[in-house]
C-alpha cells in the first residue's frame, strides 16, 4: 500500500514547510493565496507535488488535492502539523490490519484548550459522534472516496463564506455515502500554533461565528437543527457566550439556519 499526505496551506515556502512538517511520505500541497506555480521534487527520497493559486478556501484546497490523489491512502493536513517519525508506517498499517474499513481516524497532539477529542479505545464512527474530528486525524482510501465522488464542500471553513464545519461535513457525507469508519488510538503528530497565535478563521466568538454555526447545523442535521442548536449551545454558553450573550447566540443561529447566506450580506440588511 501508498500514502500520499494532502496539505493544506496558505502563503508557505513550500520546500521550508516539508522540513517544518516533517514530511516523511509522497505529499501533495496545495499553497493559497501565493502566486499561480505547478511544482514537483524531491523531498528525503519523497515526491511532493506543489500547487500554488490565488484562490482561497480550505474546501477548494482540500478538493484540489484529492483530485490529483494517486496513492491507495491518503492523510488530509495542515500546515501546522508536524508529523512524528514513522507516520506513514503507522497509517498503512492500520489500513492493513482492518482491511473492511474505509476510512480511519487517528489522534494528533494539540493544547488543551482546542482538543475536540482524544480516542482512547478503538471504536466505530457513526452520524451522532462525527462531528469532533477534524480533517488532520482523516485519512481514508482513495479508491472509495473517488467511487462515491466525495469531496470537500467549499461554502465551509477558512477562507470560505462560512468559517467551519468543512470536516464534519465531509465525515457526515461519507457516512451516508455508506463509508466505514473507524477511529484508533495511535497518535501521528502534534499540531504547533502559529508562533503569533492567528487562526486562518477563528476571530474569536462573536456575531459572525454563531450565525455561520446556524449555517452549518443546517446541512449537517436537518430538521434536527434547531434541538441540535439548543443542545450545542446550552453545553458551551460558559465560556462562548462571553461578548455575544446567550439569548442573541439563539437568535442569531436561527438566522443562520433559515437564511443560509452570507453573514456580511445580511448584517448589512440588520444594520439597516
Amino acid at each position: 500500500m501508498t500514502l500520499q499526505l494532502l496539505v493544506s496551506c496558505v502563503g508557505q515556502d513550500v520546500h521550508a514547510l516539508c522540513q517544518k512538517m516533517n514530511i516523511a511520505s509522497d505529499a501533495i500541497i496545495v499553497n493559497q493565496k501565493a502566486e499561480p506555480a505547478d511544482e514537483t521534487f524531491n523531498h528525503n527520497g519523497f515526491l511532493i507535488h506543489a500547487l500554488s493559486m490565488k484562490e482561497k478556501g480550505v474546501g477548494l484546497s482540500r478538493s484540489t488535492a484529492l483530485m490529483r490523489a494517486t496513492a491507495d491512502v491518503v492523510l488530509f493536513a495542515d500546515e501546522d502539523i508536524v508529523y512524528e517519525e514513522g507516520y506513514e508506517s503507522s497509517v498503512l498499517k492500520a489500513f492493513e490490519e482492518h482491511p473492511e474499513i474505509d476510512m480511519i481516524l487517528f489522534n494528533v497532539k494539540v493544547c488543551e484548550e482546542r482538543r475536540t477529542y482524544w480516542t482512547e479505545s478503538e471504536h466505530r464512527v457513526h452520524h451522532f459522534n462525527c462531528g469532533r474530528y477534524p480533517a488532520y486525524s482523516i485519512a481514508v482510501r482513495t479508491k472509495k472516496l473517488h467511487e462515491k465522488c466525495l469531496t470537500y464542500h467549499l461554502w465551509f471553513g477558512g477562507g470560505a463564506p462560512f468559517s467551519c464545519g468543512e470536516d464534519s461535513l465531509f465525515l457526515n457525507e461519507a457516512l451516508k455515502k455508506g463509508l466505514k469508519l473507524l477511529a484508533v488510538p495511535v497518535c501521528i503528530g502534534e499540531e504547533k500554533p502559529r508562533e503569533d497565535g492567528s487562526s486562518t478563521w477563528f476571530t474569536g466568538y462573536d456575531e459572525k461565528f454563531f450565525y455561520d454555526r446556524g449555517v452549518l447545523y443546517h446541512y449537517l442535521y436537518g430538521g434536527l437543527a434547531p434541538l441540535m442548536s439548543f443542545r450545542w449551545l446550552a453545553k458551551n454558553k460558559s465560556y462562548m457566550c462571553k461578548t455575544v450573550p446567550y439569548k442573541k447566540a439563539k437568535v442569531l443561529m436561527r438566522y443562520g439556519r433559515k437564511e443560509r447566506r452570507p453573514w456580511e450580506e445580511l448584517s448589512r440588511e440588520l444594520d439597516q
